[in-house]
């Protein structure tokens, strides 16, 4: 294969050479367990508190407010299990919304069949949350509401601030899964009123297997895991030394050069879907046309199914994805593009390409060029569309 390339970095992302440097050196020469009191130890809780002092200032939050997981899904079942069972005494109700990622939506359905009530938002056409709906389903019951910062399929970015100053006049919790939003998007979690945040450090450039949950002072939060003493005794288990190490760095480089990516991650994005809508006909970009990611591109091609459009761009040396690579897997349609209320065969097609730091100018306008060719190759195979562009003419 001549060309590879990498447009699926919403689903992981390459660890950069400054991150993996920073990293390696936890491996095998400062090895130590942090929980050890001799300097090999040390070495190692100093480095694992470094890195929780990067993360905390890139959200504005305090360090004793950053606890590390093993990645964005723990996290958010932390989050929520946490809230809801340490504070089972003041309510059993929990607001979420219908698009939100599987980690938080398997978790509110494992908390119904524990006897909490859950409330799930619909979305308008762009996958923005009614906020007239959130306000009017809060009841003396509720103790937690759950929205994701943006959107990890059609990159949508919600009104975060909003939500917040709602959860916080009604003195409910507010957590936000900012998974695909942290390392992408400014975020001050005081000035937006978010008590419990979780992240992924494989979304900006840093390793797998490794997150964080911030969580406010005085929330009321269960431990999820039991064990030893790790985390101020909130989350047992030995830390991942190298893997937090490389988040600490990742996520200092990610703002540091925020600015300079999210405008070429812009411009790329729009090109992209400038030139897709030039060049095929029967084409939706899902999502809001400006309030999304930076590197954000879902579309949907009538008359084809995604899954052959993936297989044949991979063919081409194109990685994309048709949605959250936890359900890639799935032939159901995405229950976000059914939210937002797509058709289940216009769903079917859809084709998310989510572009990163390394993609450049030349890559975009390959990728739209093989993308014409395979959508034109795979629609000369549908009766319905011919029958379309009869009726077109």
């Amino acid at each position: 294969m001549e060309k590879y390339i990498y447009m699926d970095n919403a689903a992981t992302t390459r660890v950069k050479k400054e991150v993996l440097e920073e990293m390696l050196p936890y491996f095998s020469e400062n090895y130590g367990n942090p929980s050890s009191v001799y300097t090999l130890g040390s070495k190692s809780k100093n480095a694992v508190e470094i890195a929780r002092e990067r993360v905390a200032k890139a959200i504005n939050a305090k360090p004793s407010e950053i606890f590390f997981t093993a990645g964005g899904s723990e996290a958010d079942n932390w989050a929520i299990k946490g809230v809801a069972f340490a504070n089972r005494n003041k309510g059993n109700h929990i607001i979420t919304s219908k698009i939100e990622h599987h980690a938080v939506l398997h978790t509110c359905e494992y908390l119904e069949k524990q006897g909490f009530r859950v409330t799930y938002l619909d979305v308008d056409e762009y996958g923005i949350v009614d906020l007239e709906q959130l306000k009017e389903s809060i009841t003396d019951e509720t103790i937690l509401i759950t929205i994701m910062f943006a959107n990890n399929e059609i990159g949508t970015i919600q009104p975060i601030k909003e939500i917040g100053e709602i959860a916080k006049s009604h003195g409910i919790y507010f957590h936000t899964d900012a998974v695909q939003a942290v390392g992408h998007i400014n975020i001050d979690v005081d000035d937006l009123n978010i008590d419990l945040l979780s992240m992924a450090a494989h979304k900006f450039y840093g390793p797998k297997g490794v997150g964080a949950l911030y969580v406010r002072k005085g929330v009321k939060l269960d431990s999820l895991i039991a064990g030893g003493g790790q985390e101020r005794s909130r989350r047992a288990g030995t830390e991942n030394v190298p893997g937090i190490v490389g988040m600490g760095k990742a996520i200092e480089l990610a703002y540091e050069h925020l600015e300079e990516s999210n405008k070429k991650l812009i411009e790329l994005r729009d090109r992209l879907i400038n030139k897709v809508f030039e060049n095929i006909d029967h084409v939706r970009l899902n999502g809001h046309p400006t309030q999304r990611l930076p590197g954000n591109v879902n579309l949907c091609f009538e008359f084809i199914e995604g899954e052959s459009m993936l297989l044949s761009l991979d063919m081409e040396g194109i990685a994309a994805s048709s949605g959250s690579a936890c359900t890639s897997g799935s032939l159901e349609p995405s229950h976000v593009l059914l939210a937002i209320g797509l058709p289940h065969e216009i769903a079917h097609g859809s084709l998310r390409l989510s572009l990163g730091d390394f993609n450049t100018e030349e890559e975009v306008d390959y990728v739209v060029e093989k993308l014409t060719e395979i959508v034109s190759r795979l629609r000369a195979m549908s009766p319905l569309y011919e029958k379309v562009k009869k009726e077109e003419k």
